[in-house]
């Protein structure tokens, strides 16, 4: 008790030494609870409602912009995919071209063989047909000689048909020895 009367006369010294007027005081109290309700009701209602809508705004955008973070990730992650297999495939398409190209040389390498042999064939048939033709012309030259030479040794013309007895049997003769 002695505490709650020490109380009361430290509050009388301050309320007569600061001159408060208590009718005054809580009049102007009252004042203020009026002024805060007004605030609170128009003013302050408002502005928390507005913070609020912002803020759910605020969060709504920060979910938008995770999942669009995440589609950006996923749509890189299908490009990086997709220029792995376009890598893949134009590898691919390298190899078989290449392969493509070494099958068409192959082939072309074969076919100027083989046309490399006909050419050398029908040469080698050419010259045995030249061969044979200069060989035929020789015998007939030849023949020619010995019938002349029959003709002069024997010292006299010879009629065709003995001519030509002659030539056939040194043609045959050029045969045999052939």
């Amino acid at each position: 008790m002695i505490v709650l009367a020490s109380l009361v006369d430290t509050a009388e010294g301050i309320v007569n030494t600061f001159g408060i007027d208590w009718p005054m005081l809580v009049a102007q109290g009252i004042n203020f609870l009026i002024v805060a309700l007004v605030i609170w009701k128009f003013a302050f209602k408002n502005i928390l409602s507005t913070i609020k809508e912002r803020e759910k705004q605020i969060a709504d955008s920060l979910v938008n912009a995770d999942k669009i973070k995440l589609e950006l990730e996923q749509t890189e992650k299908q490009q990086q995919e997709t220029l792995q297999e376009a890598s893949l495939e134009a590898k691919k398409t390298i190899t078989s071209a290449q392969e493509q190209a070494k099958a068409f040389i192959e082939s072309q390498k074969e076919d100027a063989r083989k046309q490399a042999e006909e050419i050398i064939s029908k040469a080698k048939i050419a010259m045995e047909q030249e061969r044979e033709k200069v060989l035929k012309e020789a015998r007939e030259e030849i023949a020619s000689l010995v019938v002349l030479t029959a003709s002069k040794v024997l010292s006299k013309d010879l009629n065709e048909d003995e001519k030509q007895k002659f030539s056939i049997r040194a043609t045959e003769e050029l045969n045999l020895a052939s």
